[in-house]
């Protein structure tokens, strides 16, 4: 974290060298520029997709040890040179003997047992940091973030659950089709008699991730609106969601379609969690400040009396005092939220567990994507047609 929100630049080598949970942890912080600054989030993003810096390591000897049974027959070429390396995986473009591009991608070694470790260690220094500091048990868990870290990675450290991951939010797009159509969503084609948990072979897709579209300013607001609806159907719509949909893990094919990758953590929210979220957007859209105040009572189960539900109502309408008429760029959503919580904690008594930590953070994902490619846009007005599109055709 002193690395994270130190002024001088991030040591990416030396974040990389503590471990998978810390690439982790760094990869959350990379789209916010309102946090940290936009320079530092550009460094941070070496962390995606592309980390040149990362180490690569032997595919040869990882099919060697992990492949399934005569594995390299089924192939004319595999590059030895990595298409991209990551925190937990590294992936090698090649070419079927039936001639589809596809690329092959492996788990690093030994990082589920490392990380599992890292994970117990931070968990035994968070707790005793709970002990002096309570209050953060309530607001910003620091153990339940971790637990959110640790459950959707472990997810992708085996990497059928990619498979199985992809196929879920495929099904649920199909079964929306009559009501909510998804047209320009679709997922990589898997070769799953050439894949197990260590080894995956899927379609090389020709296109453009998000991480590209930001550095070369080339993704239109008309296209993040795309992507919001369609990931903000899963998200407030069904409850079950892409968990780690950086700009890394979403390309823009040739066709213009949206394609999600790195499937493997899918998240599901609660139902009374995903739909108290979007009762409070649903408000904030239509500038009905009072009943998003009320909407958000829904993560709390204490019965506000007058005197405190006065002092609620009075915090909320200081932290969104303007909210409706001010751009991202000058008050990004994840400021706010992160406010908003604290007050709903700390007065209204609201619950936020762990199970909202999936949603809070995809927010974050949409809201620093706005933030770095359309600074100037006013968020919360452009999400209404779609809370309401929502509202229609999935929630019913």
């Amino acid at each position: 974290m002193r690395q994270i929100l130190r002024k001088k630049p991030a040591d990416i080598d030396w974040i990389q060298e503590q471990g998978l949970l810390a690439v982790k942890l760094a990869q959350i912080f990379a789209l916010r520029p309102d946090l940290i600054g936009e320079e530092k989030c550009q460094q941070l993003q070496q962390l995606y997709q592309h980390a040149t810096s990362i180490p690569s390591e032997n595919l040869f000897k990882t099919i060697e040890e992990k492949a399934p049974v005569n594995f390299l027959e089924s192939f004319t070429s595999i590059d030895e040179k990595p298409l991209a390396a990551a925190s937990v995986g590294q992936v090698h473009r090649a070419k079927l003997k039936t001639g589809e591009d596809v690329v092959i991608k492996f788990i690093k070694s030994s990082n589920a047992s490392t990380f599992k470790k890292e994970v117990a260690k931070m968990k035994r220094w968070l707790k005793i940091l709970l002990i002096f500091s309570p209050k953060l048990r309530k607001v910003g868990n620091p153990i339940a973030l971790l637990n959110h870290v640790s459950d959707y990675t472990l997810r992708e450290l085996n990497l059928s659950n990619e498979i199985k991951g992809a196929n879920e939010l495929n099904n649920i797009k199909n079964n929306l089709a009559n009501t909510f159509s998804m047209d320009l969503l679709r997922f990589p084609n898997y070769y799953e008699k050439l894949s197990n948990k260590d080894i995956l072979v899927s379609e090389y897709i020709e296109g453009e991730s998000l991480e590209e579209g930001i550095n070369n300013n080339s993704l239109s607001w008309e296209k993040l609106l795309e992507l919001f609806r369609i990931h903000g159907a899963f998200l407030f719509g069904v409850g079950t969601f892409h968990g780690d949909l950086h700009p890394g893990n979403c390309i823009i094919d040739s066709n213009g379609k949206f394609v999600f990758i790195d499937n493997g953590a899918i998240c599901y929210a609660p139902k009374h969690v995903n739909l108290t979220l979007f009762k409070f957007f649903e408000h904030l859209s239509k500038q009905e400040m009072d009943e998003a105040f009320h909407a958000l009572l829904g993560m709390t189960e204490y019965k506000l009396k007058e005197k405190r539900m006065k002092k609620y109502l009075k915090e909320m309408a200081k932290i969104y005092d303007g909210f409706e008429s001010k751009p991202v760029g000058e008050q990004s959503l994840t400021r706010i939220m992160m406010k908003t919580v604290k007050t709903a904690v700390n007065i209204a008594k609201a619950e936020f567990g762990e199970e909202a930590f999936p949603i809070i953070r995809a927010l974050m994902y949409l809201d620093g994507l706005v933030i770095r490619t359309h600074p100037d846009i006013v968020l919360i007005k452009s999400m209404g047609p779609y809370l309401e599109e929502f509202k229609n055709n999935i929630i019913l």
